[in-house]
């Protein structure tokens, strides 16, 4: 029952991303379940490791928020030690390494999509699972909403894709898992990934808008929008 548990609440999370031109980007929702209670609507799912790297994460919220500052605490320490950071290759490689040796121990319950960018080796993505499975990938995703974008990516994913292209393709994913899931998050957190560094914006499901910050910022931005329509 409690394996049961654990895979329903890893596969709730819709996260996707895919490699662009020069650029990863990477989407996660940001609702926050327990069982069938939504606790909260802004969270952040996408952790920052450093100034060109992120780790996006589904499962468990204690083994996500547990791996999540693990990973990156430890990452900078590395950095703090050598002078020098991690590339995104060696990183990820480190990453996948932890997860098999907690599956010895007390095993994290989490997926995972590590990208990221170099100048040598320009933008990287890596799936994860919570096997400590890895691969790199130029797209792939987690949970229902993952598994809904893969179809969309065999379709309309190309090689060296332009901004614009890649806002369209999120686009088209989202409005797949909004008609395919009974319940579909209310908005997105997108996070791209460059040689200028984690770019973030926020998508309302609703109306397709993207908007540049955090979910919380779009969320005050929407009540302050309702707030002057009703007094019109």
């Amino acid at each position: 029952i409690i394996i049961i548990i654990i895979i329903i609440i890893i596969i709730m999370d819709s996260q996707f991303a895919f490699v662009g031109s020069d650029f990863v980007v990477v989407v996660a929702d940001t609702t926050s379940v327990q069982q069938i209670i939504v606790q909260k609507s802004d969270e952040d799912k996408i952790v920052q490791l450093d100034a060109h790297k992120v780790l996006a994460l589904s499962g468990p919220k204690g083994d996500v928020s547990n791996f999540g500052e693990f990973v990156k605490c430890n990452l900078n320490l590395y950095r703090l030690k050598n002078g020098r950071a991690l590339t995104t290759s060696a990183a990820a490689h480190w990453t996948r390494n932890e997860l098999a040796k907690a599956l010895r121990s007390g095993p994290y319950q989490v997926n995972g999509l590590f990208a990221g960018y170099d100048d040598h080796s320009g933008p990287e993505l890596y799936f994860l699972d919570y096997l400590a499975t890895m691969h790199k990938v130029n797209s792939s995703g987690h949970g229902y909403g993952g598994m809904f974008s893969l179809s969309l990516f065999d379709k309309h994913w190309v090689p060296n894709m332009s901004r614009a292209q890649s806002l369209e393709l999120v686009k088209k994913c989202v409005a797949e898992i909004q008609e395919r899931l009974v319940v579909a998050p209310e908005k997105f957190l997108i996070k791209i990934v460059s040689a200028k560094g984690v770019e973030q914006m926020t998508m309302v499901t609703a109306t397709g808008a993207i908007s540049n910050g955090p979910p919380s910022d779009a969320a005050q931005k929407e009540g302050v929008q309702q707030d002057v329509e009703m007094k019109v």
